[in-house]
């Protein structure tokens, strides 16, 4: 089915076909319509599937329906993101989609990291479509750089991580600058039961599409476990990337500190390595992204910054150095490889004291068939813990059973926090 038979103009259909769009996933097929009719969505669907076309085709185009003396350059269309790089890479999509169309909009990217009045220069004379994270979006504002009074459609990308509590606060005021008429879309590959009850909240009869996609993740990530002491996984990381010749491999670890430490081991092991999180400058982190997309590092070390939202075309391996926190997370970062159909695969290294851990993510995720295996030369010779009870029956990981102190933290929120109308 092309996109056109989806109502989508004949104009944005090309568009997408110059992108190499021709024809739309499960998430867009279901999505375009429903957004069109000007419907609140949410939606769910695996990563890689094409959520942010999903959004941005239609949005564009009920955005580019409204004359120009309509727009008058009043921002009409705002996106919302956790990270500066999902921004830049929403942005990128947009001034693609739009380079060749008569009528352009005005398209602006708001995060933090950066000096503000760049940002502030670009909104002079308005903007039709502003793509921001929440914290810069109420920075610009507070400066009188941007009203969002003429908001018609709101979008929440990831918004299982943008509703995640710690961002509560600033998304309950950016709501509040909103008209309470507008259609709002929630997008992410998980929602998590108290972001949802939350969601509700802020959405009007909302339509609800939810694309399953084979459990653990795409059906063309292959997945590995290998059990190794903790002190030889640099050296198996290592002889793995050289034993078959990867190119490009995405390694996830637990902090920046440890982002830092293992590319410097690796470089020193005469491997292109360089760290990617949340401590580097905005500078920095778009040079180690961009290099690494144009391979010109064989490695990028990062913590779960990189596991939402970051699309690096044919990217054909992620390492689990560290163990996710949660078996949520798991889904995401795999989901870094394997993207579009091409073939991915997603290695975990589990240590003795870590194998209760990825236990437990296995059992959630439907990995308990998965073998974990031992490689000659490196068999493990540590010992697991016999004393530690966060590594025993269900504790030691974030997932879907809420701690108490969550439950507490999501019924206050829920009931003693005053939200904006929908």
């Amino acid at each position: 089915m092309p996109f056109t038979a989806l109502g989508l103009a004949p104009t944005l259909a090309q568009a997408a076909a110059q992108l190499g769009w021709t024809t739309p996933t499960a998430i867009q097929s279901s999505t375009l319509p429903v957004v069109l009719s000007g419907a609140d969505l949410l939606a769910t669907a695996p990563t890689g599937s094409g959520k942010t076309a999903a959004f941005v085709l239609p949005l564009l185009q009920l955005c580019l329906s409204r004359t120009n003396a309509e727009r008058l350059r009043a921002t009409t269309l705002l996106v919302l993101v956790p990270t500066r790089e999902l921004a830049a890479q929403i942005f990128d999509v947009i001034q693609q989609l739009t380079q060749s169309l008569e009528s352009r909009p005005k398209v602006v990217t708001a995060v933090g990291g950066v000096s503000i009045n760049p940002q502030m220069m670009d909104l002079r004379g308005g903007a039709d479509v502003v793509v921001a994270t929440p914290g810069r979006l109420l920075d610009l504002v507070d400066h009188n750089a941007l009203s969002l009074s003429e908001v018609q459609h709101l979008v929440l990308d990831e918004a299982d991580r943008l509703l995640d509590l710690g961002f509560a606060n600033e998304l309950d005021r950016v709501l509040a600058l909103l008209p309470k008429h507008r259609q709002t879309l929630l997008f992410s590959a998980t929602f998590p039961a108290v972001v949802e009850q939350l969601a509700s909240r802020w959405l009007i009869e909302p339509k609800r599409i939810a694309i399953a996609g084979p459990s653990p993740g795409p059906a063309t990530i292959e997945q590995r476990v290998i059990l190794v002491d903790a002190s030889r996984r640099a050296q198996l990381v290592r002889k793995l990337i050289r034993e078959h010749g990867w190119e490009r491999v995405l390694v996830f670890v637990a902090s920046q500190y440890a982002a830092d430490h293992l590319a410097r081991k690796l470089h020193q092991g005469e491997l292109y390595a360089t760290s990617f999180h949340g401590g580097l400058s905005q500078g920095a982190r778009r040079q180690a992204l961009g290099e690494f997309k144009q391979q010109r590092w064989d490695v990028l070390v990062t913590t779960d910054l990189a596991a939402r939202g970051l699309d690096v075309e044919q990217l054909p391996v992620v390492i689990n150095f560290d163990l996710p926190r949660s078996a949520t997370d798991h889904t995401h970062r795999i989901g870094r490889t394997g993207r579009a159909g091409a073939p991915g695969l997603a290695i975990s290294l589990v240590s003795p004291e870590t194998e209760a851990h990825w236990r437990l993510i296995a059992r959630r995720q439907d990995l308990t068939g998965l073998p974990i295996e031992v490689l000659p030369g490196f068999e493990p010779t540590e010992s697991a813990p016999t004393n530690d009870q966060d590594l025993q029956g269900t504790g030691g990981i974030k997932g879907k059973r809420p701690s108490k102190k969550d439950k507490l933290r999501a019924a206050a929120a829920l009931t003693n926090r005053p939200l904006p109308d929908a």
